[in-house]
This record gives C-alpha cells, sequence and structure tokens, in this order.
C-alpha cells in the first residue's frame, strides 16, 4: 500500500481553481452564485483550517480537560442548532435538547469506545474527538428533525389531542401517534444511508480512510461500525427529545399548553 500523499499550500491553490471555474461558469451562465460560492469558500478555509491548527494542539496536548472542552463546544453549538431549528418559544427546549444528545451521545461513546475500540486512554483525542463530531451531529440532526416535527403536528392537532383528553387518555397516549411519527421521521434519513451506502454512494469516512492509504477492508469495517453508531445515535437522541417535549406540552393537571 503507498504511503499517504500530503497536499501541500499549492496543492490547495490548483484546488481553489475549481472554485473560481465555478465563480466563473455561475457568471456566465448569470446564475448570480458568485457571491454565496465565494463566502461559502472563505467560511470553508477559515473554518477547516481553524479547526485543523486547533486539533493539532489538542493532539500534542493528549490531555483530557482539553479534550473533553471541545467535546463540550461542540455539544453546546449542536444543541443550540437543533433548538433554533425546532423553535424558541417551548419552555426549557434547550435543556431538553442538551439532555437528550447529551445523554445519546455519553450512551454511545462510552459503548463505542470501551467495549469496542478500547484506546490505551478513553480521552485519547485520535478516537474520541472524531467519533464525537459523528455522534454529536447525527444527535443534532435527528433532534432537530424529529423535534420539529412532534411540535408542528401537536400544534395543528389542538382539538384532536384535547378530545383525546376529554376522554380520558393521559398526555402521552393522547400524543403517541404523533410522537411515533415523529421518530419514524427523523430515523428515515439514517435508514436511507444504510441501504445504500457501498452500493450507490461511498460515505465520506470511508474514501478518506482509503486515501489516507488504510487497507480497504479496514475502512470498510469502521464505516460499518459508524452506521451502527449513527443509527443507534438516532434512535436514543429521538426517544429522548420527543419525551422531553411531549411534557413540555401538558402542565400537572394534564392539559395541552401551546406555546
Amino acid at each position: 500500500m503507498d504511503s499517504l500523499i500530503e497536499l501541500e499550500q499549492t496543492d490547495l491553490l490548483w484546488a481553489l481553481g475549481m472554485i473560481a471555474l465555478a465563480i466563473g461558469l455561475s457568471s456566465t451562465l448569470r446564475l448570480k452564485l458568485e457571491i454565496p460560492i465565494a463566502i461559502a469558500t472563505g467560511r470553508t478555509l477559515l473554518q477547516l483550517l481553524v479547526v485543523g491548527s486547533v486539533l493539532a494542539v489538542i493532539y500534542q496536548l493528549n490531555n483530557p480537560i482539553a479534550v473533553l472542552s471541545v467535546v463540550l463546544i461542540m455539544l453546546l453549538i449542536t444543541t443550540i442548532t437543533a433548538r433554533n431549528r425546532i423553535g424558541k418559544k417551548i419552555p426549557r427546549l434547550f435543556l431538553v435538547v442538551f439532555g437528550s444528545i447529551f445523554f445519546s451521545a455519553a450512551l454511545t461513546l462510552s459503548y463505542t469506545l470501551l467495549l469496542i475500540i478500547q484506546p490505551e486512554t478513553w480521552y485519547d483525542p485520535q478516537y474520541l474527538v472524531p467519533l464525537a463530531s459523528i455522534v454529536l451531529g447525527q444527535a443534532m440532526n435527528g433532534a432537530a428533525i424529529a423535534g420539529e416535527r412532534l411540535v408542528n403536528t401537536i400544534s395543528n392537532s389542538r382539538l384532536e389531542i384535547e378530545t383525546h383528553l376529554s376522554l380520558g387518555a393521559t398526555p402521552q397516549q393522547a400524543v403517541a401517534r404523533y410522537r411515533q411519527d415523529a421518530i419514524r421521521t427523523g430515523l428515515i434519513p439514517t435508514i436511507n444511508s444504510m441501504t445504500v451506502v457501498g452500493m450507490v454512494t461511498l460515505p465520506g469516512i470511508f474514501t478518506g480512510q482509503l486515501l489516507s492509504g488504510i487497507d480497504p477492508l479496514n475502512a470498510a469495517s469502521y464505516q460499518i461500525l459508524i452506521m451502527f453508531i449513527l443509527a443507534f445515535t438516532n434512535l436514543v437522541t429521538t426517544l429522548l427529545v420527543t419525551q422531553g417535549l411531549t411534557r413540555q406540552f401538558f402542565n400537572a393537571q394534564a392539559q395541552l399548553r401551546l406555546p
């Protein structure tokens, strides 16, 4: 297997040539995408270079406090992003989303690191940081999709829910069907990805490992692990966030309250 070919600054400049061509094509075809492409390119360069520099320092320190600080920052960003997608008027929404993502991420990472990968130290940044990024990103998407679906459905089904309550149903029973639908909606993207992975598309992590010179079978094994991680994280997160949101829609007297 050939050794990894490292990219230098001149190589990245040549890569920018593709962006320049894209901007040129947009201008020629009058798509008016020149500024958005330029801004997106600038943010990509800035964000990834900053992240790469920070992680290089974290990898050298190999300190649990530094590693957990990075994970905490990612957790806060994913929580805020998911909360904003769901809405801001729901009481204690930040705590619901934060708790759901934190618990699912902690459970998934603990299981993966302690039982499967088993690095020398549990906080090894080579494994914890990228896995945390994958898990938190998946948890964010699952929480946002399922949470938004549940909030919209409950808000549009007030009469039906109150009818169930008047007939003696508990709040959980009154919204059970809506919650199940929200969970299924949150899981659909992950299930679809698992269905076609390797057949229609090669995931970015898999191709990245191949480019880094890792044996294809080893890369495939890691990709299988990651797909299972995504599915488990998504399910746990959607279960928790929909449960937490359901509680916010009812008071102590089991009465529906819409924000």
